[in-house]
């Protein structure tokens, strides 16, 4: 017998099952609520976005604002992106976007931000700006999102499910 059993052996008979509905509730308001708060609801999934770079997939979350809106409506789409400062990857869309800019102070890794109206920012190191952007979202886990985009241009797929 493992240490356990012969501990609950030793119990009055009534315990036994007391002991276990309280393992069950335990196991119940703690843990399941944990594990069905990393399940996106349905509306949280309807902001959600794809990036593939290369063979690594990330998942970024869009702002609820007219900017990422639009640039939904453009989804999927297949750019190839330029490097810039190190800390940035950067595609010229096809059209403009609404925007409402502003200075964010601190860029953080894995922004999604317009620059101007049709400059596509994807943003892969933390760093304070000056510069103003218009955020899109942000990935959601951006842990090797440095080494996905490398130090060169890289082609990023962006789509919607």
């Amino acid at each position: 017998m493992r240490k356990t059993e012969l501990q609950m052996s030793g119990m009055p008979s009534i315990q036994k099952p007391v002991t276990a509905l309280v393992v069950a509730v335990i196991c119940t308001v703690i843990l399941v609520p944990r594990a069905s708060a990393q399940a996106p609801t349905p509306a949280e999934r309807s902001k959600q976005m794809k990036i593939k770079i290369g063979s690594k997939n990330f998942i970024a979350v869009l702002d609820d604002n007219a900017t990422a809106a639009a640039f939904k409506a453009l989804l999927p789409m297949t750019v190839e992106m330029t490097e810039l400062n190190g800390n940035e990857k950067y595609a010229r869309l096809s059209g403009n976007l609404p925007t409402k800019a502003a200075n964010l102070g601190t860029i953080q890794t894995g922004d999604l931000m317009i620059y101007g109206s049709g400059t596509l920012v994807l943003f892969y190191k933390t760093f304070p700006t000056s510069y103003e952007y218009t955020r899109l979202g942000r990935v959601q886990d951006s842990t090797g999102l440095a080494e996905a985009v490398g130090s060169a241009a890289v082609t990023v797929t962006f789509a919607v499910d």
